[in-house]
């Protein structure tokens, strides 16, 4: 007779017995350790079958049935151009609150970007699918006409496609003057949308004319085309060293800080925040006349001149005094007396103008 059989004291249930290792088994259980891992590094980066046969302490030719198991077990294995692979991450279904927040961005692109996109309204039809029906159907009917320029959508698809792609984008260049530039070859490294108009950008290396980081606006580019050539954005390149001093897309390392006083009858506004770059002169108080000062950093371009800050401040009229730097200050200025002169034949240099026959 063989033994008793041990049962659990709270079940009066046989006791399971640990199975008995096969040979095989450790080496089974080390590869699917190696073959977890190995999933979660492609997740991160693309590596080489170099780069992990060194992490792993393993040959290159496990490695390649490793990927070549991974890929058997339904993972997105994927070669690039340099001969590393990659794991794409899987998205997931936003929440109400993300897809929330995600569709009130697109609307305001589409509402008031001076060049509208079929994009837009793609991707607004997209995120509204993670919301209720009720609300999907509301969303929709809100979708109008915004009077903008209508695009037709190809200067996006190039600019993406090549963003994606890490192709070398060939394409030719309005200038605000109309002034073509042609031939323009630019390796894509961001897209940002401007602050100040609500309009997608471009940010590179433009390798054919002026062989430096350039920013171009995607409604002026035209005939376009994507070279087989591919590139690598540099990994010291950080979008916030050409964006963060920017209040449109003007950036760069050579940022220039205003300070500018606030008049009374403007300065809750101030006081509610929300300007990029922007600091109070003085935190703990207010001037008794009831005025503010803030000191406001924004990119300069070769003039030293913060063009896209200096819209922002004419908009504000007399409420607003740029004291300094003194060459922005004189910019300012004079804007305001180009204005009255064209404007009010009463304004003294408007008469003088007119004195002199050049009016």
């Amino acid at each position: 007779m063989g033994e008793p059989q041990q049962t659990h004291p709270d079940t009066d249930l046989p006791t399971p017995t640990a199975p008995r290792p096969l040979p095989r088994q450790p080496l089974v259980w080390n590869r699917a350790k190696r073959l977890a891992a190995l999933a979660d590094k492609l997740r991160q980066a693309p590596r080489t079958t170099e780069q992990l046969a060194a992490h792993f302490g393993v040959t290159r030719r496990s490695i390649q049935r490793d990927l070549l198991a991974l890929s058997q077990m339904e993972h997105r294995v994927t070669r690039d151009h340099r001969g590393a692979y990659h794991i794409p991450q899987g998205g997931r279904a936003l929440g109400p609150a993300e897809a929330l927040a995600v569709y009130t961005a697109v609307r305001l692109l589409h509402h008031h970007a001076p060049v509208t996109s079929g994009h837009y309204l793609s991707a607004l039809e997209t995120i509204a699918g993670n919301l209720p029906q009720h609300l999907r159907h509301l969303l929709h009917r809100s979708l109008l006409d915004t009077g903008a320029t209508h695009a037709t959508d190809r200067a996006l698809d190039f600019v993406a496609a090549a963003w994606t792609n890490r192709e070398v984008l060939r394409f030719d260049y309005r200038k605000p003057g109309g002034e073509v530039e042609r031939g323009n070859e630019l390796e894509v490294y961001f897209v940002e949308i401007s602050r100040d108009n609500l309009a997608p950008y471009v940010i590179g290396q433009e390798t054919r004319h002026r062989q430096a980081i350039r920013t171009f606006k995607v409604s002026r580019m035209e005939n376009f085309a994507r070279l087989e050539r591919t590139y690598d954005i540099p990994e010291d390149f950080d979008p916030r060293d050409y964006l963060s001093d920017a209040w449109g897309v003007i950036g760069g390392k050579n940022p220039v800080t205003v300070r500018v006083r606030f008049a009374p009858e403007a300065a809750y506004r101030v006081l509610e925040g929300g300007y990029p770059n922007a600091t109070r002169v003085d935190t703990t108080l207010i001037h008794r006349d009831g005025s503010v000062e803030l000191d406001i950093r924004a990119g300069a371009d070769a003039s030293g001149l913060p063009r896209e800050l200096i819209p922002f401040l004419l908009g504000w009229g007399p409420r607003v005094e740029v004291l300094s730097p003194p060459h922005v200050r004189e910019h300012w200025l004079n804007e305001l007396r180009a204005a009255l002169a064209r404007h009010d034949p009463t304004y003294p240099g408007a008469l003088l103008d007119a004195m002199e026959g050049r009016r």
